[in-house]
């Protein structure tokens, strides 16, 4: 039997060529992977390092229609690197949405610790270094920029080589309990100033409470210098 009666034949069997469609031809195939292919490369824009992803096998015997313009999506917050899944879905006559498994690859320089940090210690560049890594097996908060480290806080002791994240570190503190600060106001045509003592501890721009020499309590915009703005 020629190629031309065979398509006779399945068409005769389907009832019509429309309805021939119990598994996702190489054309269609193409689509999908390719529609998969854009929206990573998209969505991987200003990442850092070198990206580099890979789609996983589609089920060839699915039950899709063909469709002119299949749309890939990712679920909101979904994390673009690592092993994850894109969606591909169909809105025409016959819709349909599918997901497929993708890896992501996103080799780039990680801040690590140079030797054991200890708890309370101010990070300085001579305690850092970088190390590539693939940021798809690694938490989300790692730092990829040392100068995100220097000058904050230990919070809880790292190891040697171990990468450096948002949660591990924190800002230096510029009020603490128990200090004299200078507590400062101003407004249109005014600037005052007076002294007080801290009751808090308190980060640059966080809100910290000071008793003034009279006795009562304030509370002001943390600043360098041992400073409290009150508003």
């Amino acid at each position: 039997m020629n190629l031309r009666n065979c398509v006779l034949a399945l068409q005769l069997l389907c009832g019509s060529a429309a309805l021939c469609h119990a598994s996702v031809d190489k054309a269609q195939l193409g689509q999908i992977v390719g529609a998969i292919e854009q929206l990573l490369q998209q969505q991987t824009v200003g990442l850092p390092g070198r990206v580099s992803f890979s789609v996983g096998a589609i089920d060839r015997n699915l039950n899709l229609t063909v469709c002119a313009a299949p749309e890939a999506f990712m679920a909101p917050g979904a994390r673009v690197w690592g092993n994850t899944s894109v969606g591909v879905r169909c809105m025409g006559a016959s819709p349909w949405t599918i997901y497929v498994p993708v890896s992501v690859r996103v080799m780039a320089g990680v801040v690590v610790a140079a030797h054991p940090l200890t708890q309370g210690r101010a990070i300085v560049a001579a305690d850092l270094t970088l190390q590539e890594a693939d940021l798809g097996l690694l938490p989300g908060a790692v730092m990829t920029d040392a100068g995100q480290a220097i000058g904050r806080v230990v919070t809880v002791g790292v190891a040697a080589g171990q990468p450096l994240r948002q949660d591990l570190l924190r800002a230096p503190l510029v009020i603490q309990q128990g200090q004299s600060v200078t507590l400062r106001a101003q407004g249109a045509g005014f600037k005052v100033s007076a002294a007080g003592k801290a009751l808090t501890n308190a980060v640059e721009g966080q809100i910290a409470q000071v008793r003034t020499l009279t006795g009562n309590t304030v509370n002001g915009v943390a600043r360098p210098g041992f400073i409290v703005d009150v508003q």
